[in-house]
């Protein structure tokens, strides 16, 4: 009977807007309907005009999140510009002349400002702005957890360190994500980001080109091998690095489970991509791909969840870090 009243008592707070929190979370729904009524709305319209200019901004905005949440955690440490002595994360390996979308960002912010001085933070935004890119290009939309604080530094290092090469092996893909408290179902699911977006020459040459990686991974089977040609046509051995293909050649600006198809035929752009089945010595993991090349709303269902688990890696909350004023800058 106790029990029940005091989830009536949590259910009626969340309805009048009070922040209500999960059990494993140090964040909220509703978090700004008293504060900024309006910043969900905001963040939606502008990825929206965002999305219509330019459809390839959907992917650049959900990997804004990844990288910034796999680096010291979800703080918008990704967003920071360089200066004095401290290195910005775009520049490190995995980032420079990569990430797009930061202008996108910075428009959300600036408009927010003007809304609601000092209190939406950059950490939000980029949460908020992942989760409305993904809705408007098909895929599942679910409710984001709010209350992030950004941070006063970002780590040079640690993006270079934690963010997954486009040509890393199955074991260090699953290590990189233990490191952040992610599981293997949840790497599957998250990998499935890239059934939208484009990938550099650089990311993908070693892929058709290296004879050892080749066997490695998928030419023991000695097929693949029309993919592999129209890649090369894309990318010549040396040059072209900037130039860039749809990492899902079928529905490459739309969000659906056609990566999961793609890779069980080895037509996966990223090698990382491929060794999702074909480093699998368990089965475990090709089941799941199985699963999700065959179910779509189980793959949705699926990718929901682990980005919310991802978005509450190592959040500040409280007094810790700020609310920056400026998305590339601490506040002075």
């Amino acid at each position: 009977m106790v029990l029940l009243l005091l989830k009536l008592i949590v259910l009626a707070l969340s309805l009048h807007g009070y922040e209500t929190r999960t059990q494993d979370s140090p964040l909220a729904f509703n978090y700004y309907k008293e504060t900024c009524p309006l910043a969900e709305e905001i963040v939606r319209r502008n990825v929206e005009i965002a999305v219509v200019r330019d459809p390839r901004t959907a992917a650049s905005l959900l990997r804004l999140h990844f990288h910034d949440c796999f680096v010291m955690g979800c703080d918008a440490s990704l967003l920071l510009d360089s200066y004095g002595v401290m290195v910005s994360e775009k520049q490190a390996g995995p980032n420079l002349d990569s990430l797009r979308g930061f202008e996108v960002i910075d428009e959300i912010k600036y408009l927010l400002e003007e809304s609601c001085p000092f209190t939406v933070s950059c950490a939000d935004i980029l949460a908020m702005a992942a989760r409305d890119a993904v809705a408007l290009r098909g895929g599942p939309r679910w409710e984001v957890l709010l209350g992030r604080r950004d941070s006063l530094e970002a780590s040079f290092d640690g993006a270079n360190q934690f963010i997954p090469a486009p040509n890393s092996s199955l074991e260090t893909l699953i290590y990189i994500f233990k490191e952040q408290g992610l599981d293997v179902q949840d790497l599957v699911a998250l990998s499935g980001s890239h059934t939208m977006g484009k990938a550099r020459c650089l990311s993908f040459r070693q892929r058709i080109y290296d004879a050892e990686f080749k066997e490695t991974h998928y030419d023991k089977y000695k097929r693949y091998t029309t993919f592999r040609r129209i890649l090369r046509s894309i990318c010549p051995e040396s040059g072209k690095d900037n130039t860039v293909a749809p990492l899902d050649f079928m529905t490459p600006a739309r969000f659906d489970n056609h990566y999961f198809i793609n890779i069980l035929q080895g037509n996966g752009l990223l090698g990382s991509d491929n060794v999702l089945v074909f480093q699998d010595h368990t089965g475990e993991i090709v089941k799941q791909v199985l699963a999700y090349a065959s179910d779509e709303k189980l793959f949705f269902a699926s990718f929901a969840n682990s980005i919310v688990k991802m978005g509450n890696i190592n959040v500040l909350t409280g007094t810790q870090g700020e609310i920056r004023k400026n998305c590339r800058f601490v506040n002075t």
